[in-house]
């Protein structure tokens, strides 16, 4: 039920701020490259005296997003490709050293061929991982790892609003073997953690077979204050396939002028092979130093 209602809350946030823009605008579309992207420094800190009574822990935190877009009309056929590096790091009075907060990096290429209005023929390669290890161990850079691709429909109404629904897409998770070398870990310990990213014992990979469906969207909520909605949704044919993962990612982005911005990060992921417990939710909010290129 939950996982339902979260996917609920994103499909109406995704769709729902599209619908409310107006209707008359429209992108003019040229054949060529148009290529932009950003990058976005915020910094966060609080500190307490000895005399303060109210309680707290002072903390220092940063954290770098770039984001950069290229898409490409000729004719008939588009390509679009986007690069998203997400990395924080926090440190906690009493602390010896940073431990990261956020680590991210995500490629997602989708091609398609004119069908008839906003349709396209399509097909997409998305690749997932993160850059560095975990504090606690559990996952480091390319473990795991995650590649998807398939054929499908797009629906693209700009390069701010579209839908792309695959039938019939691959899924390939690659982890590191120190993580599922039975003989090293022992068998009840692997077992009692549920496997490693869906990953069997003595293995380090795992294939799926499923459908996908991917939405973006983005929009000017008002002046000097844009929304961004990433959503991802996949279904594995070959094992539980009523459960659905699902990774929701909202980017709220208020200018203070050209440089300095205020953002909100919010994502939500639902994956049972990652975590049989519920939902991931991560919220980071601060700051910054804003860059256009």
């Amino acid at each position: 039920m939950m996982k339902k209602m979260v996917f609920a809350l994103a499909l109406t946030l995704t769709v729902g701020n599209a619908f409310a823009q107006d209707e008359a605008a429209k992108e003019e579309v040229k054949d060529g490259w148009k290529r932009g992207g950003n990058i976005a420094l915020t910094f966060n800190q609080s500190a307490f005296n000895n005399e303060w009574t109210g309680g707290g822990i002072g903390n220092t935190a940063a954290n770098v997003l770039v984001n950069y877009d290229a898409n490409m009309v000729k004719g008939d056929m588009i390509w679009d490709n986007k690069l998203i590096i997400d990395y924080g790091i926090n440190k906690n009075d009493g602390q010896d050293k940073f431990t990261k907060s956020n680590d991210r990096v995500e490629f997602n290429s989708l091609a398609g061929k004119k069908a008839k209005g906003y349709w396209y023929y399509s097909a997409y390669f998305n690749a997932k991982t993160q850059m560095d290890r975990a504090a606690d161990g559990g996952t480091h850079f390319f473990s795991p790892a995650y590649f998807q691709a398939g054929p499908g429909m797009l629906w693209k109404k700009s390069d701010n609003f579209n839908v792309n629904i695959s039938p019939l897409a691959v899924k390939y998770i690659i982890v590191h073997g120190e993580y599922t070398d039975v003989p090293i870990l022992g068998e009840t310990a692997f077992n009692d953690a549920g496997g490693y990213f869906g990953v069997e014992a003595n293995k380090t990979s795992r294939l799926e077979l499923g459908a996908a469906v991917r939405g973006y969207y983005k929009a000017d909520l008002m002046k000097n204050i844009s929304i961004e909605n990433i959503l991802a949704l996949y279904s594995n044919y070959l094992e539980d396939p009523q459960n659905v993962d699902i990774d929701y990612t909202m980017n709220l982005v208020m200018k203070v002028n050209k440089y300095i911005s205020t953002n909100l990060v919010f994502q939500a992921i639902y994956d049972d092979n990652a975590n049989p417990n519920g939902f991931q939710i991560r919220e980071a909010f601060g700051i910054g130093v804003n860059a256009t290129f």
